[in-house]
This record gives structure tokens, sequence and C-alpha cells, in this order.
């Protein structure tokens, strides 16, 4: 299956990223494998709103005491997880930028110095425990540093070549050196990494950078030790591939449907595209898969940059409506344009809080969240599509669960446009209101009214068949 990467591959360093997640989808198992049921996971993961944090960027000094001060505006936001970009002392051999990749890591076991200190990441995760919040980590496992505490203890855990040189892990990622697990070393030494983190920080989990170049019986070996001390953490896998799901991973990035929405808003693709990509990826997974969803992160350019303001908004509200778990990228919800992928992420630049021309988006943002969070039909109730005379722009479904019944509708293109979702008789629901939406479409006996980029929500009325 080809996949078109608009935008993002100008950057070269993301070309082994993309062969990696590319490959993963080319070849997981098919329909008619036999597959088992994906891993459960923890049982706050149905609910979850996961927050991603890139320490450097979210506050003025840059640390980790910085996004502890805010974590009480998360908490009001409603997001439920928080995701912190690699806190560790990053490489300064071969480095990219002046700060240096967070993803070379040169000390798995220390916290970067210009973030702070253990305590204060112990404290970031003390105070979000008390608040309710869940903290997961950024785990690097597929390379270090060149000039890594490893490298210098001359562990052997590095992939080599004949002649016993180290290797890149990919030929653009010069700044990093690849890591070898059919070595009982590496994956030893990476699992007790893991292990710490949980034990000393008391962390509930781990984000797994470019999961699908390390080997799954590494992950499912991990995962088994893992669950003999901490059976409810969350393992987060940056790949696309079935069987991560079934004995190691609790949830995956949803890279796909992330292609699809770049190439409706960006190329002119049918909306249709998106719902045939969430088909195929539901034909190809385990039963009771669960996907991140996502428009934003920091591995792209801004949704907000790419789609403008309108479309972005658009795309997070599929986002949040979908089925699987939404992502909020730190600024996504104040509308933040600054450029936070390569090569800024080896920048300091830092999320302008307060953008021109943006009033009322972080109310959107927490209503959205919020609604989203006490609708069971939203969390954890079935998806069904439904068609309709503009599938080239517009996109309309239900969500289905506890009793409850949400139609949802959105238009990804500019034009206005009028629309009657097949299959539904409007007048059993009711429109759910959001304030401060300008982009918010209006219900008609018979259709709902859509401007460019405009979405709505409706709630089928208590007792209807």
């Amino acid at each position: 299956m080809a996949l078109s990467f608009p935008v993002m591959m100008r950057r070269g360093r993301d070309l082994g990223r993309w062969f990696c997640l590319l490959s993963c989808w080319i070849t997981g198992v098919s329909a008619e494998t036999a597959v088992p049921p994906a891993r459960k996971g923890p049982d706050w993961l149905a609910s979850a709103v996961v927050y991603e944090v890139f320490p450097r960027a979210f506050s003025q000094e840059g640390s980790l005491a910085g996004v502890t001060r805010r974590l009480g505006e998360l908490r009001e936001l409603g997001v439920n997880v928080i995701w912190l970009m690699p806190i560790h002392p990053t490489g300064e051999k071969l480095k990219p930028g002046p700060e240096g990749s967070p993803y070379a890591v040169r000390d798995y076991y220390a916290v970067d110095a210009r973030l702070g200190t253990r305590e204060d990441l112990l404290e970031l995760v003390e105070k979000a425990h008390g608040l309710g919040m869940k903290v997961i980590l950024d785990l690097v496992p597929n390379h270090t540093a060149w000039d890594a505490e490893w490298m210098k203890k001359d562990l052997d855990v590095y992939r080599k070549d004949s002649e016993g040189r180290i290797l890149h892990p990919q030929p653009e990622w010069k700044d990093v050196a690849a890591l070898d697990y059919s070595k009982p070393e590496t994956r030893q030494a990476m699992i007790e990494v893991m292990q710490f983190w949980l034990r000393e920080a008391k962390v509930d989990g781990f984000r797994c950078d470019a999961a699908c170049f390390v080997p799954v019986e590494f992950w499912e070996e991990a995962r088994e030790a893992l669950d003999r001390t901490h059976p409810d953490i969350l393992l987060l896998a940056e790949a696309e591939e079935p069987h991560f799901l079934v004995r190691a991973f609790d949830i995956d990035y949803d890279w796909p449907l992330y292609f699809s929405l770049n190439r409706v808003m960006l190329e002119g693709k049918s909306a249709k595209d998106l719902r045939e990509t969430w088909e195929k990826s539901r034909a190809k997974f385990p039963a009771g898969s669960r996907h991140l969803r996502f428009s934003d992160n920091h591995d792209q350019v801004r949704a907000v940059v790419r789609y403008g303001l309108g479309g972005a908004m658009a795309a997070q509200v599929l986002i949040f409506t979908l089925d699987g778990v939404p992502l909020v990228y730190n600024g996504m919800e104040v509308g933040d344009a600054t450029e936070s992928t390569a090569p800024a992420l080896f920048q300091n630049r830092k999320i302008e809080w307060d953008p021109v021309g943006r009033p009322g988006l972080r109310d959107l943002y927490r209503e959205l969240i919020a609604f989203r969070k006490k609708n069971p039909a939203l969390t954890s109730g079935e998806l069904v599509w439904l068609d309709n005379a503009e599938e080239s722009s517009v996109l309309s479904f239900l969500r289905k669960g506890a009793g409850e019944e949400l139609l949802v509708v959105i238009n990804l293109s500019s034009r206005p446009l009028g629309v009657a979702p097949r299959g539904v008789d409007l007048k059993n629901y009711e429109q759910v209101q959001f304030p401060k939406n300008a982009g918010q479409a209006e219900k008609k006996q018979d259709r709902v009214e859509l401007p460019g980029f405009g979405w709505v929500i409706l709630k089928k009325h208590a007792g209807e068949g």
C-alpha cells in the first residue's frame, strides 16, 4: 500500500522513521491471518486524553519545574495522561543543533541538568498523581548518543559492521548509534532502565520511540518482566504493527489516519479516504486494538500551519470523536504555530501561549475533552459510518454505547455544505452546543448546514428507537 508523506519528507532525519512506519503498515498480517485479541491494557486507558509535553519548549525556563507549576491548568483542560518527551542528558558528539536532540540519550539513568533534577521529576509525578493524572516517560530504545555512558563503559550492546565499527540505526541519523537486540546484554540493560524509572519515579509507563525498529520478541520479553512488578502500566508504541498489540503494547500510533488527514486536507483527496483507512486498520488489527489518534505531534509541522486554524480544529474534532485515544501536543489548545519538529527540535524555541487571533480556543478544547469524558459512547462505544451526499468533503458517523447515541458530522473542506446523513432521522437528535465555536454547524429539520471546516455533534433524544 503506497502512502504519501506531504510536508514531512523535506527533513532527512525523518526518512528512517517513515520507512519504519511504512514497512510496519505494509508487512502487517492480513485480515485472513488468525491473530489473538489485543492486550486489554490498564483500566484507565479507555478514558485517557494524552498530553505530550516538550519540557524545553513548555515554559520560559524550559524545566520540569515549569511543567509542574502548570499541572493544575492541564488538569483543568481535562487531559489526564502527561507524556514527557525524553528527560535525559543528550549527546554532545555530532549533535544536530545547539541544544542537541532529546532522542540522542547520553545517560538513561539521569535527568538532563537543563531540565532540573531527579527530585524535580519526582515532584512532578507526585503532584500529577495527586491531581488524578498519569505520567509516562519517553523511552528511546533503538539508539543512544555517540558519547553515551554505555559506550564509555564499553558495554556490548551496539550493532556493529563486519569490522567491528558501531553503526548508525539509519544512514540519515548521524547523531546516534544503533543498539543490537540480538544481544542478551542489550535486552537486559533496557529492561533494567524501564524497571528503574518505574521503581524510583513511580511513573505510569512509557511511550516507546521508534518501537518498530526493535524486535517484537524484545518487547514481549520486557512486558513479561514488567508485568511481574507493575502490571497496570501503559506501553505506547510508536509503531503500526498488529502483533505488537497482542502481548507487548497496550496502544500504538495511528500513523495511517494521520497520513490520510494530510491527503484529504492538503492534496484534495476525498474525505472518504479517512473512512477507508479506518476500515482497513480495523480489518487488519487484533480485536480490541487501541490506537493513539492525532493531528499534531513533535515530529510534524503544526496542524494549524498545515491546515489553517479552521481546518486544524475540524481535524481535532475528528480526533476527539473517533474511537481510540486522543492526543494533544502542548500548545495545540491555544493554536500555537511555533515550529517544534526538526530542526527546531534541536533548538530552544518556546511555545507562544497567547497567540494573536485565537480567542476561546482553549475553552473549546476544554469543552470537547469534558464532553468526551462524560459520554461513554465516545470512550468505549462502537463507531458506525454513515453515507452522505457530500462524501468527498464530509464525514458522518455514529458513536453508540451505554444506552446513548451521538451523531458526528465534520466538513473537511473550506466550502459551506448542507448535508443529510443517511440512515438517521435528524428530528430525533438534539444539537450539542459548544461555546465560542465560530465554526460550529447549524442543525435544520432535515439536514445540517456546515460552514467551511464546520462540524456538529448531535445527541439522540432519550427513548427514541
